[in-house]
């Protein structure tokens, strides 16, 4: 009869272990369990053990410093790593380190089994020690420790050691390039660029250019050859953002890149290698955009290798109190004054319903930090400040959301009612379109950075237009805000 396989356990928490002893003992494994980094060293030279689960912070060492020990010592032992630290920087240092699996406390008792089980079940991956991520937990271009970000942080931490191409997907202000640049600046190709282009911002007819440069002659106004953003990010990534706006010819021609691996810039006629990896970003429902014939469905598998979704603020609501608190350290270390939020103001925020998402979150922080007299922020500043009624979750649980007709029709009928003969004095129709127009282009600034050219595109206004509106609507406008 075969030897069941033998778990080590390290571990400071004594309750974690008994729990962890318990669960693998009944499933039919032995296990031996320690709250010594040293004891667990002591095992793993000895040859005992085929699988470890290590906690990442216990009292003589870090579970992650042992890892690569660990892989030196015996190549094929596994190592599964807990931790409740759980931030991108943890998770990927896990992942490069060699770790089987990284698995954030609190965990689910049945999921740790299930890793065990598939760890026992397969070759140990192999890692490269060459790659290794930067330090500087405090820099971390992601927050969160909600659920929705933590298999963010596993996805990204497993990402970093392959070039696969990356499709993100998620509403505007919901961090789509961080995901980009934490992809880029914590794998093998962090030594390479980082280039960006947005493709909803350059004219249909200049976007292969920018792609694919030019040769000298090859348009009129092509008076030098020019590079593309596929020749500028060679060895690195190249982030198109907002895939789903790049017309049809355009897609046609990338589709063809992907393929081949190669392309030829405008007028050109020598071959040049695609040495890039490629990560795309759109708020667009593209499967909708396929279904319409505004998107090849062929080039949409090509670019959704590994789709990532990230949620909108509004379905992490546990995570925006440590992301306001993180900004107002940001906007501290800009030299913007020193804030705190109450629990009044932390609770306010979770109320919102933010359709800016976390940019809105942030340029709102900026503002408060820049704006606000008191040094701690109160309810009534953020009630203040938001633009749209703090709706109560269980009435929207329970069906009770308005759409906007209804609500203007709601606060006229209340106009109309404090009113002492039932009819208003006067400007009636002044006030309702400033109510409106003030938050209207308020969000619109917050959701494009305070850039006030792209807001009024946006709004769909002439730009003078924009800002007499900021003037006459008294909008408090912060320079330099993004």
């Amino acid at each position: 009869m075969a030897t069941p396989p033998t778990v080590l356990i390290a571990d400071d928490d004594r309750s974690i272990r008994t729990v962890l002893t318990q669960a693998l003992g009944r499933s039919g494994y032995q296990v031996r369990a320690t709250g010594s980094a040293a004891m667990l060293w002591r095992w793993v030279e000895e040859g005992e053990g085929d699988l470890v689960i290590t906690d990442v912070v216990m009292p003589d060492d870090n579970g992650l410093d042992l890892l690569p020990r660990i892989k030196r010592q015996r190549p094929e032992l596994r190592v599964i790593v807990m931790s409740a630290q759980s931030t991108l920087m943890t998770a990927v240092k896990a992942a490069q380190r060699g770790a089987f699996e990284y698995l954030p406390k609190p965990f689910d008792l049945a999921e740790l089994l299930a890793v065990v089980a598939r760890a026992l079940a397969v070759p140990s991956p192999m890692t490269d020690p060459s790659i290794e991520p930067r330090d500087g937990e405090e820099k971390l271009p992601l927050i969160g420790r909600s659920q929705a970000m933590q298999e963010i942080y596993r996805t990204i931490a497993r990402l970093t050691t392959t070039d696969l191409t990356v499709m993100v997907n998620g509403e505007s202000g919901t961090g789509k390039e961080l995901v980009a640049r934490a992809l880029h600046d914590y794998g093998r190709r962090r030594a390479g660029p980082f280039v960006a282009i947005n493709m909803a911002a350059i004219p249909r007819e200049l976007i292969e250019s920018e792609l694919f440069g030019h040769e000298r002659g090859s348009f009129t106004g092509a008076h030098n050859r020019s590079q593309g953003r596929f020749e500028q990010a060679a060895a690195g990534t190249l982030f198109l953002d907002e895939i789903g706006d790049m017309p049809p010819e355009a897609q046609t021609r990338l589709l063809r890149v992907l393929q081949e691996g190669e392309f030829t810039s405008v007028g050109g006629r020598q071959p040049i290698r695609a040495n890039v990896r490629i990560v795309a970003a759109t708020h667009r429902d593209l499967r909708q955009a396929i279904r319409a014939g505004q998107f090849r469905e062929d080039l949409f598998y090509r670019l959704n290798v590994v789709p990532i979704r990230l949620p909108p603020l509004r379905e992490r609501a546990e995570d925006i109190a440590v992301l306001a608190r993180h900004f107002l350290d940001r906007a501290r270390e800009s030299g913007l004054p020193a804030k705190t939020l109450d629990q009044g103001a932390v609770d306010g925020l979770r109320k919102y319903r933010w359709p800016g998402n976390v940019r809105e979150l942030e340029n709102l922080m900026r503002r408060l930090a820049a704006l606000t007299p008191q040094e701690v922020i109160t309810a009534e500043v953020i009630q203040g400040e938001l633009a749209e009624p703090m709706p109560d979750r269980g009435e929207e649980a329970a069906g009770g959301t308005k759409d906007l007709g209804q609500a203007v029709e709601r606060h006229i009928r209340h106009m109309l009612a404090g009113s002492s003969d039932g009819i208003p004095t006067r400007d009636i129709y002044d006030q309702v379109i400033a109510e409106v127009e003030r938050p209207l282009i308020r969000m619109t600034l917050a959701a494009t950075r305070g850039n006030q050219i792209k807001a009024a595109e946006m709004l769909g206004l002439n730009r003078n237009t924009l800002r007499k509106k900021i003037k006459d609507l008294e909008i408090p406008v912060v320079r330099g805000i993004g």
